[in-house]
């Protein structure tokens, strides 16, 4: 399946599978490459309702697979609590953050430098440090603009391979999962956000795009942090 994923038309997938179709499809992506690279599967797990649906998919599929958070100084205090009860549920979860000093207002006026800073470079360092050679992610291409062209199946770096084993569900489908599978999720969703990051970063918004309430005045907005845009595989200390 991993190998028919490369080539699959990703629209086609979202419009043409159920909903148990999709979590089958999902299943059996995650199963193939887990039996392909072991214990170098990792999943990537920001504390978002697309990451836990994720990492619950993963537990179905092997109850050994580890996680790596990313965490930031500026995570609201609902996401840190929320991790720290993840963290203390899935001991397998590491966590990855980046303490050096920055500027207080950076993500005002360099949000890419930022991002670059205090989760982009993290997250190299839990793909080395955790020997990844396929992590997985929460990502879907129907959140917004940006993701609209990303694959089920990936190879942006060379000896990594990104496994998006829920690209193609809708937000509607992802909060069917989590119900049915009475899965926790970070409070923040109750308070009426639809996609979580950083405190400063992150509004409420009535917007039909699902990301619309992230980097809202900058030229991010709506956009990405860099972690699915950025090389991730380290050599010699910098990405390749």
């Amino acid at each position: 399946m991993l190998h028919v994923a490369v080539e699959e038309d990703v629209r086609s997938l979202v419009e043409g599978l159920n909903f148990k179709e999709k979590v089958d499809r999902s299943l059996g992506l995650i199963e193939e490459a887990y039996a392909e690279y072991g214990e170098s599967l990792v999943v990537a797990n920001s504390l978002g309702k697309d990451s836990v649906a994720v990492w619950h998919l993963a537990k179905r599929v092997s109850p050994g697979i580890r996680g790596f958070i990313v965490t930031t100084r500026f995570k609201p205090p609902q996401t840190k609590q929320f991790m720290r009860e993840e963290v203390s549920r899935y001991p397998e979860l590491e966590v990855y953050s980046n303490d050096e000093a920055i500027p207080a207002s950076l993500y005002e006026t360099a949000p890419d430098r930022c991002c670059d800073i205090l989760k982009v470079e993290p997250t190299r360092r839990a793909i080395e440090g955790m020997r990844v050679r396929c992590w997985v992610t929460g990502l879907r291409c129907t959140e917004g603009r940006t993701r609209v062209d990303f694959k089920e199946v990936e190879r942006r770096d060379a000896d990594l391979l990104k496994l998006n084993p829920i690209l193609i569900w809708h937000e509607r489908e992802v909060w069917q999962y989590l119900a049915l599978n009475k899965v926790d999720v970070n409070p923040l969703y109750a308070e009426g956000y639809r996609s979580l990051g950083c405190a400063p970063c992150t509004k409420i918004t009535t917007d039909a795009n699902e990301r619309a309430g992230r980097w809202i005045g900058t030229s991010k907005c709506g956009g990405e942090c860099g972690i699915h845009t950025r090389p991730l595989k380290l050599i010699d200390g910098a990405g390749i």
